[in-house]
């Protein structure tokens, strides 16, 4: 588990929103729950820099609040307008109850 950053408990994430995890250095993620299966995305919707766990969660994507526009969850792909540019994906697992992705997956903030 060296390798892993722990982002939260699994009872932390809600069913019908996101939840927005902040790490130092680090772009802000936003941890979904679809069925059983939880996904992490940036939390910064690459349009209007809004952030998706603000955003309606309906049929695995989220509605950005700012301008509506739509991202598939489990793919990060932008799929209805204005946005054009999908989100970053992260692949995630859960260890001992805890949400964890990869410490080499994520981009440090300029």
């Amino acid at each position: 588990m060296d390798n892993l950053i722990s982002l939260c408990a699994e009872a932390d994430v809600p069913s019908d929103a996101g939840l927005r995890v902040d790490l130092p250095g680090r772009p802000s993620l936003a941890v979904f729950r679809l069925d059983d299966t939880f996904h992490v995305i940036d939390d910064t919707c690459t349009h209007g820099l809004a952030s998706l766990c603000d955003g309606y969660v309906e049929d695995g994507t989220v509605e950005c609040p700012l301008h509506a526009g739509k991202f598939c969850i489990k793919t990060g792909a932008a799929i209805d307008g204005p946005v054009d540019t999908p989100v970053q994906v992260y692949p995630s697992q859960v260890v001992s109850g805890r949400i964890c992705i990869s410490n080499e997956s994520l981009r440090t903030t300029e």
